[in-house]
């Protein structure tokens, strides 16, 4: 009896076991990069820390952080499913249960009265957003803002005398340098973490933008799924970037984590609090990186700068003298190897802005000064009503589409979201040419006609294609 008795006890342990593996696997968040479903991907730092003694001690800096970090929670329009226990188990002949579209993540205090920084991908398709505070307060949040080219947004919730992180300088952060990561991964709320940076100006192709930023710092801190809009601090506190993915072939932490450097979040959430949306400015020009190969090809000692592969008609860089072949070495003292890492430096100016850009031509230093244009190829600031009323984003015309078409004016539409333009059918990439008959160039141009005009609104334009189109809508 005393065999059998063992022997069955022993069979039912390992089926336990393997039950709970099962379960495991079945309900363990899977993770996209920059996903917008259920559980957010997210990023932990560890705080570069002075120690004394021998031993690292990151209580200062978690201190400073961890009340500031916030969890952010979402409902969608629709509705998502999730297995249940009890369809494990025994089945569900009705098909898996149907749930409200929820998703979490977490968010930054960067003001005392209730301003919050966290990921575009996080509060994206959202139709409530809710903000939890560190002491468990639940705040309900507005969206002030969002910027998919970097995957950041801003939140401001009603609040007064917050606790708040300090911005730092991330153009400071060494590889090697100790940070925390603050999140709340899995809704553990406020949780800390611990690496080292292993590597700046890492280009993931995650973005889907044609504008898009990426200039990753790359760290070696646990982050998992519920990270993504959290805090990146130094051993100071200080704020250095915002976790936003990472690099797994499970959706869990696997070695390596990726946050929007500071220097780019800064620059973007003062867009958003100021302006609505983000005042992009551009250098114009079209890049290569420099190999060991290229750098033999260039005559110099190793490979350094960015090279400038050509020069866009009309754009900053050619204002300022910039030609093809001119190997970028700094922008404003700031070395730039990588082409990632000059985008992170040009994102943070906008248009109208000065910059001065050393480069070398023909094994001579030279030292530029540039005016910064925006896509347009003005320095005029985006106007947001434009964006707010018909849904869209606009960019300059493609310098080959409009010697094919044969175009002397135009504003192109780079990117369309719900509003008007979207209801009347008009599609990515057409090209505006006159609204209300009058022919327009800039957003701004669109705007002045919105703002004179009553009832109709009648566009004229065309695709890239060649194929032509009209649309009519009303505004109030």
């Amino acid at each position: 009896m005393t065999i059998k008795k063992g022997i069955a006890t022993a069979l039912i342990a390992t089926a336990g076991g393997f039950a709970a593996l099962g379960i495991s696997a079945i309900f363990s968040p899977k993770y996209n990069s920059l996903s917008d479903n259920a559980v957010n991907q997210p990023v932990y730092r560890f705080t570069n820390s002075q120690t004394s003694g021998s031993a690292l001690d990151f209580t200062v800096a978690a201190e400073k952080s961890v009340h500031a970090v916030v969890h952010v929670k979402t409902k969608m329009g629709g509705y998502g499913s999730q297995p249940t226990m009890y369809d494990f188990f025994f089945g569900n002949p009705n098909g898996t249960r149907m749930f409200p579209s929820e998703a979490s993540g977490s968010g930054v205090i960067i003001s005392g009265d209730g301003y919050i920084v966290t990921n575009n991908h996080v509060i994206d398709k959202a139709t409530e957003i809710e903000v939890v505070t560190n002491d468990g307060r639940s705040f309900k949040a507005e969206l002030i803002g969002k910027d998919p080219t970097t995957d950041i947004a801003l939140l401001k919730i009603e609040a007064d005398d917050l606790p708040t992180i300090s911005y730092g300088n991330s153009d400071d952060l060494k590889v090697g340098e100790w940070v925390l990561a603050v999140g709340n991964p899995f809704n553990l709320t406020s949780t800390v973490t611990a690496g080292i940076v292993s590597a700046k100006g890492r280009n993931l192709n995650l973005l889907q933008d044609n504008y898009a930023i990426e200039s990753f710092i790359q760290t070696d801190a646990a982050v998992n799924p519920g990270n993504s809009g959290g805090a990146l601090v130094n051993a100071n506190g200080e704020l250095v970037g915002i976790n936003t993915a990472i690099a797994s072939q499970t959706g869990s932490y696997a070695g390596y984590s990726f946050a929007v450097p500071v220097s780019i979040v800064r620059k973007i959430v003062a867009d958003l609090s100021e302006f609505g949306t983000v005042q992009r400015a551009m250098l114009g020009v079209s890049l290569r990186e420099v190999d060991g190969k290229l750098a033999e090809e260039l005559n110099i000692d190793k490979p350094q700068g960015v090279l400038v592969h050509a020069v866009n008609d009309g754009s900053s860089a050619e204002d300022a003298g910039i030609e093809a072949n001119d190997l970028i070495l700094k922008i404003n003292d700031i070395a730039v190897n990588k082409i990632p890492q000059l985008q992170e430096q040009i994102s943070k100016y906008r248009p109208g802005d000065k910059i001065e850009v050393e480069l070398q031509r023909d094994g001579k230093l030279k030292n530029i000064s540039v005016t910064l244009k925006n896509s347009l190829g003005t320095i005029s600031y985006v106007n947001k009503a434009v964006i707010d009323v018909l849904g869209a984003s606009f960019g300059e015309i493609d310098k080959s589409v409009k010697q094919k078409l044969g175009l002397t004016n135009g504003v192109q539409v780079s990117e369309i979201g719900a509003g008007k333009l979207l209801r009347a059918g008009v599609q990515e990439g057409f090209i505006i040419l006159n609204v209300n008959r009058i022919r327009v160039n800039s957003a701004d141009d669109i705007q002045n006609v919105l703002n004179k005009s009553k009832g109709g609104i009648y566009i004229e334009g065309i695709y890239p294609d060649g194929t032509t189109g009209y649309y009519a809508f009303g505004i109030e």
